[in-house]
Order: C-alpha cells, then structure tokens, then sequence
C-alpha cells in the first residue's frame, strides 16, 4: 500500500498569546494520522495567508520567514526520503522525531533474538533446559548467516518483516543449509516466537506469519526390536568402555530416561516406591515435569554392576554416564559389532522403552505417558508405535473369544 503523507503549516492561537500574534506550527499527515509540532516562530494572524500557507506582503523580514518555512518543508521532506532509505515504517511520528533530532529507535531482529537468548541462558535450570537454549541460539546464527548471505546486512529492523522474508528464510536453510523439513520449521518457530514478543511489545503492530502455513511431517522413528535388545544386551563386547556405553544405553532402554536425564540422577533419586519395589522418581530436565519409573529387573542388575564403579562411589552419581558425543560414537561401533542396522542413538533407547518394553506388553500408553514425563498423549503418541505383533497377539485374544461365545451360543 503506498503511503498518503503531507505538510501543513498554519498559526495557532492561545489564550495567553497577543491578540494579533500566534505560534506556528507544522502538521505532519502519514496515512490519515496526524502529528504536530511548533516551528518556534509566532506570526501577524492578519498577515497570515492560509492557502499558500505563508505571510502575505514583500518586506524583507516576510520573504526571510516564508523562505525558513520553505526550508522546514524541504528538511520534512528529506527526512521522509532518508526513512524510506533506510527501509524504516514512514509514520507521522517516526518523521517527527526524526525530524526533531530524537531518532525513535528501531528494534532490530537480531537485536532482539539475542536478547531474547540471553534472558533464557539465566534461567537454564529453572524453566529451560539447555538443549533448548542451544536450539534457539542455532536459529539465531541461521538467521544470522542468511542476512548477510540474502540481503548483505548485519541486521533489520523488525518492522521490515513479512511473508517473503519468512519464505526466503525456510528456503535457504532447506537449500544453503541442506535443513530437513522438519528441523527447518523448527528453526523457523523459534525465530516466530521472536516476532510474537515484537507483536506483544508494540514494536511492530501486524504478524508477518498471519499467512504462513506449514506443519512437520510425521517421522519414521526408529527403536530396537525385543531380538535386537536381547542381542545387545548379551554381545561379549572387547572393550570395557563399549560395555558401559551399552549399558547405560540398555538402562535407558528399560526405564524410558533421556541421556541429559540418567546423567543427572543422582542416589537421591533411587526410592522405594509405594509398592515396595524401587522407583526412579525425577524432573526431566526438559520440561521439569515429574517422571516417575518402577525399575524393572534389567534396570536394576545394571545399577548393581555399577554401585562399585569409582565415579559412583566417589560421586553423587547413580550411573557412570559419558559425554552425549562420545557415547553415540561408541553406540555406533556397537550397532556393527552386534550386526544392527540401525541408527544407534542415546535418544533411540527412549523410544525403544515406549515402544518395544512397554506398549508391546500391554501397558497402557496412559502410564507410559506418565513415565515418560510428558504434559499430554500426543507427545508420547509421537514415540510410541504399535508393533504388528502385538496387534496380531490383540487380535488373537479377541478371535478365540468371539469363538468361545460362537460355541457356547451353538451348544444352546
């Protein structure tokens, strides 16, 4: 939409001034919206000539006044070129204080998003966790790159968003960047949670996304099979570090625990439960929602193997737990020696537990969801697969039932 804007002058009287004298002032109109200001000067009101918005009359002193007037004019008007330039929202306000020298300050995305990751680093612990941090913090240098990849600038204002900055974002991190589609949008949902703080702060009054529409696509994720659980768990490893590695792994296998969660337990989170068996009771560090876990026997033998473990005795740790990095490295050195194809993860045990352990064997997805520690079934709706097993074994216990009554109604 192209901007209405124009320049007015006229006197204003007040009920102190002189009855034949009257401030000057400037009216700047923007699309409708009116801003004004005093040019300090006062005028004849008689002399006045509203039309042609200057005094009337060819004495010295008058053509000095209508040329500053015609000077105010041209100083508004270079103002409102030099905004455009610097691609800033012309408005009758922005053109007044930049007019009078104020420069109303331009919030700036980057400006904003660093802001916005600082404030989440201090509360890593409390309401973060620091997976997301690094999250929002990987959004800020694609961003980041592709201003200077796109547009060659370090930074823009806010204001300048809209529905093709957006599309041109999500096409260089799926192109540039080789992005999946999914992590893509990831990336592009948190940069909108910083347009929706501009949006709740004023800094912008329309949402650049209001016709941006994308969803994920549903993933394939992988989990081990009850076979391929019971061959790791008995390979004869050659090397102690691969046999810790694959037994924390198996640990989080059978109790649904993220790594960040089983690095962090500690012999307080070890209890008795309300069943007499002992429970692993946690905050998962994600969302500092309770997780909750009766430890089944698999669980507790490789707690047993460990309790004499130097780190455990010495430390304030349930298990010895390696960097993330290292143990998927070694996660993959123990897919080929056990001959597993898949994609061995410390994230694949999680949904092995929801999946192969629990959903498998019966257990509602309402507890596993609970053991899992997520806020709705939907999140664990995304772990857990029914095995085709598993419905076979449903519907074999449904087919000899129809059965039995089909018998019992033909003996009547």
């Amino acid at each position: 939409m192209k901007n209405t804007f124009s320049v007015l002058f006229y006197p204003k009287r007040r009920d102190s001034d002189l009855p034949d004298k009257a401030s000057v002032y400037m009216r700047v109109t923007v699309n409708g919206r009116r801003s004004e200001l005093s040019i300090n000067r006062k005028v004849n009101v008689s002399k006045w000539n509203q039309k042609a918005e200057k005094l009337s009359g060819t004495k010295e002193e008058v053509k000095d006044f209508n040329n500053y007037l015609d000077a105010v004019r041209n100083k508004v008007y270079n103002v409102q070129q030099q905004l455009l330039r610097n691609g800033t929202k012309i408005t009758s306000q922005a053109i007044k204080n930049s007019y009078l020298g104020k420069g109303e300050k331009q919030m700036m995305l980057l400006e904003a998003f660093q802001s916005h990751n600082e404030q989440m680093e201090m509360l890593v612990g409390r309401e973060y966790a620091l997976s997301t941090v690094k999250k929002y913090k990987t959004a800020y240098k694609h961003l980041k790159t592709f201003l200077a990849y796109k547009y060659r600038l370090k930074d823009i204002p806010i204001e300048r968003l809209n529905h093709s900055f957006i599309t041109n974002f999500e096409f260089y991190l799926k192109s540039v960047k080789n992005c999946n589609h999914n992590s893509t949008i990831k990336y592009i949902k948190n940069f909108k949670k910083i347009v929706i703080i501009a949006l709740s702060n004023g800094w912008i009054d329309k949402d650049p996304f209001i016709n941006y529409k994308v969803h994920t696509k549903g993933v394939e994720r992988e989990f081990l099979t009850k076979e391929e659980i019971q061959l790791m768990l008995y390979k004869k490893l050659h090397a102690p570090r691969l046999e810790q590695v694959r037994d924390i792994f198996m640990f989080c296998c059978y109790t649904g625990l993220s790594y960040s969660d089983v690095k962090k337990l500690t012999k307080d989170n070890l209890v008795k439960g309300i069943d007499g068996e002992m429970w692993i009771k946690t905050n998962r560090i994600k969302t500092n929602t309770p997780s909750n876990i009766p430890l089944l026997p698999t669980a507790l033998m490789i707690l047993d193997n460990y309790k004499d473990h130097i780190e455990v005795i010495n430390g304030d740790v349930l298990l010895p737990v390696l960097s993330n990095q290292k143990s998927n490295a070694y996660l993959k050195e123990i897919a080929d020696l056990c001959g597993i194809k898949k994609n061995l993860t410390t994230h694949l045990a999680r949904h092995t537990f929801a999946t192969t352990i629990t959903l498998s064997n019966g257990v509602p997805i309402e507890s596993v969801s609970k053991m899992l520690g997520h806020k709705s079934l939907r999140t664990t709706q995304h772990y857990a697969k029914i095995l085709d097993s598993k419905v076979s074994d449903d519907m074999s216990i449904l087919r000899s039932r129809l059965n039995s009554s089909l018998k019992t109604k033909n003996a009547n």
